[in-house]
Order: structure tokens, then C-alpha cells, then sequence
């Protein structure tokens, strides 16, 4: 065999070899994060009532104001009440004052107004986008007697990407309670 020949032989094992797939970077994973749908409960106080997730855990309900611990997603719902006594514009600004501070770490504020006038029920809810503190808060009052205030929180350090199933998972939850609130 001359020299002529392997250099020939080389080239077509050179060239059958380098004819594979083309590679391609693999893409990014998504997580995915199932949580189970959960049966309605009811929840009555004093002031009020509201269907709620059998998923929670009730704390501190002592009063009209108290806790719905989801132990699964390491969040809560903290909710407030407050009679109103003539401070109806204050309540509001505090509530709205409250929500808009998560605005140097939030990337977006979504406000939806909310209005139900057989139950008497008027407020806003707010979902927060972004590495804030809070995904999402609401208030509602009838305007006369009742002030209730939503506010949903993480036990751990705000990543969207990391908590973005489980906070739109419990902003579902939040509006449900929104929806289903009647006063007394």
C-alpha cells in the first residue's frame, strides 16, 4: 500500500465518521408541580363567613382576624378584619398603601377590581409578579360595617421561578375567598 492509498482511506473514514446528528444544547426543564384541587370548607367568624381550601390549616381563631396555613406549599393566607367606624378611607389607603410597597421588588402589580352586589361585597385584588414578598393581597368591605383584608405569603426566600406554581395555585385560592365572602 502506498502512501496515496491510506491518505485516500483516511479522508473516507474521516468523512463517513463525521456525518452523525447534528448535536443541539438540550433546552431548559420546567418543574412541574401538581397540587391536589382540595375540597371547599366554610369558615364562619363573627363578622363573616367564606368557603375556603381543605388544604389549610386554620390558625389562631380567635377572632375575626386569623391564619390559612398550607403547610404543602409552605405559604399562607393572613387575613385582617377591621369594623368600619367612620375610617372607610383610611382602611382602603392602608390596604392599597400595603400592597404597593411590594412595588421596588415586584416586576408587575395587577389590580382587578371586584364587585358583587348581592352579598354586598366591594374590593380589589391584586396579583404581585416578581421576586416581592407577597403574590397577592385584596380587600373588601361593604362599605359600611366590615373591612377585610388578604395578604399571601411564602416561608421562604421570594424566587418567582421557584414558588411561581404554588403562588398561582393559592392566588386561586384567594380570589375564592373573595368570591364566597358574605358578611353577617
Amino acid at each position: 500500500m502506498n502512501y496515496r492509498s491510506i491518505g485516500l482511506l483516511l479522508c473516507c473514514v474521516f468523512i463517513l465518521n463525521s456525518c452523525q446528528d447534528e448535536v443541539l444544547p438540550k433546552p431548559k426543564a420546567q418543574l412541574r408541580l401538581e397540587y391536589p384541587a382540595g375540597e371547599s370548607k366554610i369558615v364562619q367568624t363573627s363578622a363573616y363567613s367564606f368557603q375556603y381550601n381543605s388544604l389549610a390549616r386554620i390558625k389562631d381563631l380567635k377572632s375575626a382576624s386569623f391564619t390559612l396555613d398550607y403547610p404543602i406549599l409552605k405559604g399562607a393566607i393572613y387575613l385582617t378584619y377591621r369594623p368600619v367606624e367612620n375610617n372607610l378611607v383610611e382602611l382602603v389607603t392602608d390596604a392599597q398603601k400595603l400592597s404597593y410597597e411590594h412595588v421596588v421588588r415586584a416586576d408587575n402589580i395587577l389590580e382587578q377590581q371586584y364587585i358583587d352586589e348581592d352579598n354586598r361585597v366591594y374590593g380589589m385584588f391584586y396579583e404581585v409578579k416578581g421576586n416581592a414578598a407577597s403574590q397577592a393581597q385584596f380587600y373588601a368591605t361593604d362599605s359600611t360595617r366590615h373591612f377585610l383584608t388578604g395578604s399571601l405569603y411564602f416561608y421562604a426566600k421570594p424566587n418567582y421561578d421557584s414558588i411561581y406554581p404554588a403562588a398561582v395555585y393559592l392566588q386561586n385560592d384567594v380570589r375564592h375567598i373573595l368570591e364566597t365572602l358574605k358578611w353577617k
